[in-house]
């Protein structure tokens, strides 16, 4: 039997992955953004950090979206260094149609704990107004 929770032990921390943990470690910063309330085929852009917490280079082997109507632009560096952080600048086209829309962006590293990192990207089509 388990005994009582002592309150002056040390709580472990909730990362599956320990910070310590050698290698590359791949963080964006933020994880995911919400535009909010657009209107119809209209641009909007957003840039988020890919940040590596890790020992080793982060090589960013690919970056893709879930469909043409979101484009992420070239990276300019595909390793970052430990410590380091490299911006990631996507646009989103909203559709001509209104209603709520979720459209993601999967960056591939080397990551060995986290080869396949997806940042999620929100926005609700308003109606035009006549």
């Amino acid at each position: 039997m388990a005994g009582p929770v002592r309150s002056d032990e040390p709580s472990k921390p909730a990362s599956p992955v320990s910070p310590s943990a050698p290698g590359p470690r791949i963080a964006v910063d933020p994880p995911a953004f919400d535009f909010g309330r657009t209107l119809p085929q209209k641009a909007v852009t957003r840039e988020f950090s890919i940040r590596n917490f890790g020992d080793q280079d982060l090589v960013i082997e690919n970056v893709s979206t879930s469909c043409g109507c979101t484009v992420a632009d070239t990276l300019a560096k595909k390793v970052v260094k430990p410590g380091g952080s490299q911006p990631l600048r996507v646009t989103l086209t909203t559709p001509a149609g209104p209603g709520p829309i979720t459209k993601s962006v999967v960056v591939r590293s080397n990551d060995p704990a986290r080869p396949l990192l997806e940042i999620k990207l929100k926005t609700t089509v308003a109606a035009e107004a006549r």
